[in-house]
């Protein structure tokens, strides 16, 4: 599916149960990060039906919501309809930070938050969805892309570590290999991670 399709603008999901949060983080997605349209949600069940019925381009999820919090939504939302997720929170502790790695989200921006921590946010959600669509062509499920992501990015880290290289240049040097070598992505990854492991 076309999630960019030409028929429509850029389309946003905020899920917040702050009004005024909600409302700021709906004027800075159309006025600063290009999105025509952003719908919202109050909490978690409801982003969740959202994305179901409109299938936005991206969604800004916080964590602490009603009914639903942000983290399982995010679970239920890229397990049906993935898409790049950025998630909101007051709480930096490293539970939090786990738990939202292991749904998959792809960005995560401690709140209170400002817009120039935002917009780079969305931009590496963005940046880490596409590379989350590269990899699903070589998986059955979403849950398999996933997981090989992980071992992507971790990769990614220590390319950019050792060798300098930007996020975008290391996932290039690494889907590179891949297609020389013929082997998939997630195998380059580990063997990248297995040599700067090595003492």
């Amino acid at each position: 599916m076309d999630r960019g399709a030409a028929e429509r603008p850029p389309l946003a999901l905020v899920a917040e149960d702050a009004t005024i949060v909600r409302l700021d983080l709906c004027r800075m997605l159309v006025d600063r990060a290009g999105f025509g349209e952003v719908i919202e949600a109050r909490d978690g069940e409801e982003a969740v039906a959202l994305v179901r019925e409109r299938q936005p381009d991206l969604a800004v999820l916080d964590v602490n919501m009603p009914k639903l919090d942000g983290i399982e939504a995010a679970r239920i939302i890229l397990a049906e309809n993935p898409l790049p997720i950025v998630m909101l929170t007051a709480y930096a502790d490293e539970g939090s930070v786990a738990r939202a790695v292991d749904a998959g989200v792809f960005a995560y921006v401690v709140k209170p938050f400002r817009e120039q921590d935002l917009i780079p946010a969305i931009r590496t959600a963005q940046a880490r969805y596409e590379e989350l669509l590269t990899l699903r062509e070589q998986f059955d499920s979403v849950a398999d892309a996933l997981a090989a992501q992980k071992a992507v990015e971790e990769a990614k880290s220590l390319l950019m570590l050792k060798e300098g290289l930007s996020a975008g240049d290391a996932f290039s040097r690494l889907l590179s290999a891949s297609k020389l070598s013929g082997q998939p992505l997630e195998v380059i990854a580990g063997a990248v991670v297995a040599a700067f492991s090595q003492p």
